[in-house]
Parts: structure tokens; C-alpha cells; sequence
């Protein structure tokens, strides 16, 4: 929110956050914008002016949640084995997703194929805080070259959406991440995550 705009607008922001926050973490991406916009007190205009698109809202609604996994890219990088600091943090990025509802599809990619103006800020983020975790993983030929952190948070969301509506969600995601994980390392693909 920049600190340009005036006080009322600054309060309508963080109240529609607020209430955002909530109805994503109750009904998922798909949270009701004109219900978001009822409760929060406020036009769906006004929430259309503050977020224009349903992406910028989980965006927002997401940011904590990515500082947080970039602090934790951060934690690891340079500590222990450098395959295993990679996919503790990549199992991090998939059970934040399966735990905070709307982070996946925050993630999602979609718009950059064919618009490549398009930045997804929560992405970009994770690539940036992530790189250097594969990086090294690379260098230290614990992970197959030309793996992208894009195609790792790809993989991590794709097993996000593909378990949301199972019976116990996080163990499912978990196991299929630990599943895919068996690929990324030709070489050990005998082991497992970590």
C-alpha cells in the first residue's frame, strides 16, 4: 500500500486484507470478492481499485507467508548437505501451500506464457530466495542441471492442487512431493527427501 494515498484509503487496504485474509484461509482461492467487499464495509469497487484482479489479492493475502519461506531459503542456504537444505525447503513451500489456502494458486503461473509482462510477485519472490538453495545443489551435482526453481514451485503447487481435496491433504501432499523428489536426483534416485 503506498504511503501516498490518503488515511481513509489506507484503512479501507488493510481492512479488506484483513477480511480477504479470512475468507481465503475459510473458502480458499475462490472467496467471494463481493462478500469480501460486504463484510470488509467497503464497494466492490473500492476492492477492485485496491486489488484489480483476484491474483493481486492472494498475492497480498500471500506476501507473509512468502517472507516467511524466503527467510527460511535464506536459513538454509550454505547449511548441511546442499540437496537436503533444497527439499527441506521445497517440502516447507509444500506444506505452506497445503496449510495456507490460497497460496497455491497465489503461485500459479498462469498469464506469464502469454503475457511476459506479467511478473507473479509471489513467485518471483520464491525463485529469488530460492536460487541460491539450487544453486548450490547443482554445483554440488545433487540435483540435475537445468532444473529451475520455476519448475520446483511448479512441481511443489502442482501436487498442492492435485491433493486440496483429499481426505487428509498435507499427508498426501507430502507423500507425492517425496514421491517426485525420487527424479530430481538421477543419481541417488534410490533416496528419498532428506
Amino acid at each position: 500500500m503506498p504511503d501516498h494515498q490518503r488515511a481513509d484509503a489506507r484503512r479501507n487496504y488493510a481492512r479488506i486484507l484483513t477480511v480477504a485474509e479470512e475468507a481465503v484461509a475459510a473458502q480458499g482461492a475462490d472467496a467471494s470478492l463481493e462478500q469480501i467487499a460486504r463484510t470488509a464495509g467497503v464497494g466492490s469497487a473500492t476492492v477492485r481499485r485496491h486489488f484489480p484482479t483476484r491474483r493481486a489479492l492472494l498475492e497480498a493475502v500471500s506476501r507473509k507467508r512468502i517472507e516467511a519461506l524466503s527467510l527460511r531459503a535464506r536459513e538454509l542456504t550454505g547449511e548441511g548437505d546442499s540437496r537436503d537444505a533444497l527439499l527441506e525447503w521445497l517440502s516447507d513451500v509444500v506444506a505452506y501451500c497445503v496449510s495456507a489456502r490460497g497460496l497455491a494458486a497465489a503461485l500459479i503461473y498462469d498469464g506469464y506464457e502469454l503475457d511476459p509482462m506479467y511478473e507473479n510477485s509471489c513467485s518471483a519472490s520464491l525463485e529469488q530466495a530460492g536460487g541460491p538453495l539450487l544453486d548450490r545443489a547443482v554445483r554440488d551435482d545433487a540435483v540435475t542441471a537445468g532444473v529451475t526453481v520455476a519448475d520446483l514451485i511448479r512441481l511443489a503447487v502442482g501436487v498442492v492442487l492435485a491433493t486440496e481435496h483429499h481426505r487428509d491433504p498435507a499427508t498426501e501432499a507430502d507423500r507425492l512431493f517425496r514421491l517426485a523428489v525420487v527424479g530430481l536426483s538421477p543419481l541417488r534416485g534410490a533416496q528419498g527427501v532428506g
